[in-house]
């Protein structure tokens, strides 16, 4: 098989890149930058020089490709939401306009469980909750927009599929778990209402199967969620992994109905002051970390043969092992 990858130097691209030459696959992957290039160079691919915005490059990379795994996203807490739209949804309609015209036969589009946040909450929930039409955030309503796109142009021709995983962690994370530190090591950090309450996770290693298991058994124009199993407890989980990198996270706590309060205020003094950086916290933060999220992977299990292999213990020791 050959496959083109885009977010190939990120965090669950290189992995996927990776998993792709192992199964003896030819990768080719988008490089906006040369250090991007040299990322995905080094995971196993043929790298591509070019970005979302250009269909032409797109088109030229996805040539003689049978699937393409579209991964790249603007993953951020905050921003202008032109940047968010720009990569998010017009990144995505380029590269479904690109690989229709290279002929490809086959999309799967890395989600996230953040395209239902409203505010309502997300307990057990599977992918017969309907998408929001109004998602908190930029990065949940264009991520929700995408998914949206993504779906509707599935057909006999082009099979489109959507793979919600929820809170990517492992070896290797270069988004998530530095900015937990980072919170941590300014003392900005704090738990929400204690912190104790469920939440689902999943592991680079189970989203990559996820991944590849779509591409072989996706039904199209579906989503699925995958997930590390039964929920962890979030501070109990936060605690043992900052703990692989000899971090302790501390005890402070804010009230849940104080956060969202500090949140929507201060979202509303950056969007209309203009202020620099970004807010303390904002409420798609909140509301995806600071209560219970647990969805369920049964459906991934049922139609794919998702097993989700490694465990979070076994994949705890590989951070605690791989600490600098």
């Amino acid at each position: 098989m050959r496959a083109f990858v885009t977010g190939g130097s990120g965090f669950v691209g290189k992995h996927l890149i990776a998993a792709l030459r192992e199964q003896g696959h030819t990768v080719r992957a988008l490089g906006r930058s040369e250090a991007a290039q040299n990322e995905v160079r080094l995971a196993g691919a043929e790298p591509v020089p070019g970005d979302l915005s250009d269909v032409e490059v797109l088109k030229r990379g996805m040539e003689g490709c049978e699937i393409v795994f579209h991964s790249a996203a603007y993953v951020k807490s905050w921003g202008p939401r032109e940047a968010f739209f720009e990569a998010n949804v017009r990144g995505t309609e380029n590269v479904l306009e690109a690989a229709r015209g290279a002929g490809v036969k086959r999309l799967i589009h890395v989600s996230t469980e953040a395209v239902l946040v409203d505010g309502s909450p997300l307990v057990n929930v599977d992918e017969t909750r309907p998408l929001p039409e109004k998602p908190i955030g930029n990065y949940p309503a264009t991520k929700n927009a995408a998914e949206r796109l993504v779906l509707s142009v599935n057909s006999p021709e082009f099979t489109t599929i959507a793979m919600r995983p929820r809170f990517v962690w492992g070896k290797g994370d270069n988004a998530l778990l530095p900015n937990i530190i980072q919170a941590v090591k300014s003392g900005k950090f704090r738990w929400f209402n204690g912190g104790h309450y469920k939440t689902s996770t999943c592991h680079v290693a189970n989203c990559v199967e996820g991944l590849l298991l779509a591409a072989e058994k996706g039904v199209g124009g579906q989503a699925y969620f995958l997930t590390d199993g039964e929920p962890a407890d979030f501070r109990d989980f936060i605690t043992a992994m900052l703990k692989t990198q000899g971090v302790t996270p501390g005890r402070g706590t804010i009230p849940f109905g104080l956060a969202m309060g500090l949140a929507s205020v201060s979202e509303v003094l950056w969007n209309f002051l203009s202020l620099p950086g970004s807010p303390p916290v904002t409420r798609a933060e909140v509301l995806l970390v600071g209560q219970e999220v647990t969805v369920s992977d049964a459906k991934a299990r049922r139609e794919l043969g998702y097993q989700g292999r490694m465990t979070r213990e076994a994949g705890l020791r590989e951070m605690e092992q791989a600490k600098p």
